[in-house]
């Protein structure tokens, strides 16, 4: 089992997951051009893809669906609502197949289990994936950590999840009015570096070998910031072994094994 991020920030975000013989995308928030393109630099042929899982319906985890299911039909996984939603803004094309949040499905050997998480969307979901023994969480806008999530995340061998903002780089930001800034920190709307390291240190156990930090601010977080965090809570907690990166807007990641 392994995975890589083709793009996460603001302007896009997708990701591959590959378990045995099966290929999912989850989310498709870049361009067509652009998942086609980072697709191929990772060595994979649309046309090998097993389907698409999407957390939610932001434009920048779908814009890219309606022009590549086009090009490539697949099935599409979401939620009724968030299908509904997505639909309704004219995207069509596709094969799709609807699940309540929290329910467990299969998509050939790998196991797909959902969970509810709390973003200003109309159902977003996390996601474990399961294939054989390994399990990989993965957690796009999530504006708090609930207790339901932790509970979901524990004994993962990979985790993506995003790292949005810094708290006092989001404070001292000039360029964002304050009603966007209760946005973010609000229980809705995205994870702060702080509440990230939380997570961490309530998840972290020794078959935890990856994480790989995603939508990272341009203006309001460093991947340095986050890593330094990191890297220190896990070294107190005797979990140096956990392997971090950050994922970047504009070029894809290196495959991680699980």
């Amino acid at each position: 089992m392994r995975f890589v991020v083709l793009g996460s920030g603001s302007g896009g975000n997708s990701a591959v997951v590959e378990c045995g013989d099966v290929r999912l995308m989850i989310d498709a928030g870049l361009s067509a051009k652009q998942l086609t393109l980072r697709l191929a630099q990772v060595g994979i042929d649309p046309a090998s893809l097993s389907g698409i899982l999407l957390t939610h319906e932001h434009g920048d985890h779908v814009r890219g669906l309606r022009i590549f299911l086009k090009q490539h039909p697949m099935p599409v996984f979401a939620t009724g609502q968030t299908a509904s939603v997505v639909r309704e803004a004219g995207i069509e094309g596709g094969i799709w197949k609807t699940f309540e949040a929290a329910q467990t499905f299969t998509i050939g050997d790998a196991v797909i289990r959902s969970f509810a998480i709390q973003h200003d969307a109309v159902d977003p979901v996390g996601y474990v994936i399961g294939h054989a023994s390994r399990l990989l969480g993965f957690v796009s806008d999530a504006g708090h950590v609930t207790r339901s999530m932790t509970e979901s995340l524990r004994d993962l061998n990979g985790l993506f999840v995003e790292a949005n903002y810094d708290a006092a780089l989001l404070d001292a930001d000039t360029r964002r009015p304050w009603p966007t800034k209760q946005r973010i920190s609000s229980r809705h709307g995205h994870l702060s570096n702080d509440q990230v390291t939380g997570l961490i240190r309530d998840i972290a156990h020794v078959e935890l070998r990856r994480v790989v930090l995603g939508h990272l601010s341009a203006d309001c977080n460093l991947p340095d910031l986050i890593l330094g965090r990191l890297h220190a809570c896990l070294a107190e907690l005797g979990h140096s072994h956990i392997g971090l990166h950050c994922a970047c807007q504009h070029e894809p990641t290196e495959w991680f094994n699980l």
